[in-house]
């Protein structure tokens, strides 16, 4: 008599649908005021409290800036405020490198802190975990509203809404955005200057824009 094969998933690694590892998914995409064209939280690996939380912005203006002052012990900040990093994104003269894991500070780990909101225009390591908002859209190199966060503005994450806002008036952002000046000539030729004219936001993909099947009128 021919026996039945036994299932080859384990059920106790693959789970059925049924029975899911967690009643809702591991990633979320959040729209907002801070990210108008999206921003991607792994909401599996953070920390359930964080998921609804206002706090005040301590912004690094570039990954050497947030490598001069985020263990500085004059650093001001708090467990509850929200780390901001700017100018990581795929136009940025980092080119978005894996720097989305922004270190809690020094100063705020030693009293026993493991995890605070953080928030940049920069990727990371999948196997990373935190309170990790990345891929910020429109990024900062591109005027987005990342680039005029300032310290001490306020910054709302909602998972359950799935969005993420910066609660400044829209008068003061506006003046704020005229007072941003573009890069100029950053790079003269070569695959830097390349790169840097046609390479697309992480909402597209990070392709080159004359690679798509539609051309992109994104960065025109």
């Amino acid at each position: 008599m021919n026996r039945p094969l036994a299932d080859p998933i384990d059920t106790a690694v693959i789970r059925s649908t049924e029975k899911p590892v967690s009643p809702e998914g591991g990633l979320i995409v959040l729209n907002g005021s801070l990210a108008p064209g999206g921003a991607v939280l792994k909401r599996a690996a953070a920390t359930p409290e964080l998921l609804e939380h206002e706090g005040r912005a301590v912004v690094f203006t570039s990954l050497e800036d947030l490598a001069a002052r985020i263990d500085d012990p004059s650093l001001d900040v708090r467990a509850d405020d929200v780390l901001v990093l700017q100018n990581a994104g795929p136009r940025s003269a980092s080119g978005m490198p894996e720097a989305g894991y922004l270190p809690i500070p020094q100063k705020l780990a030693r009293a026993g802190v493991k995890d605070m909101v953080r928030i940049s225009d920069a990727r990371m390591s999948g196997t990373a975990y935190g309170t990790i908002v990345l891929h910020v859209t429109p990024e900062a190199a591109l005027g987005g509203p990342l680039a005029l966060v300032r310290n001490g503005d306020r910054i709302r994450l909602s998972a359950r809404d799935k969005r993420i806002d910066l609660l400044v008036d829209e008068v003061e952002l506006a003046r704020r955005a005229a007072e941003i000046r573009p890069a100029q000539g950053m790079y003269a030729r070569g695959y830097q200057r390349l790169y840097h004219d046609h390479v697309l936001s992480a909402a597209a993909g990070c392709d080159f824009d004359f690679l798509t099947a539609f051309p992109s009128e994104e960065l025109k």
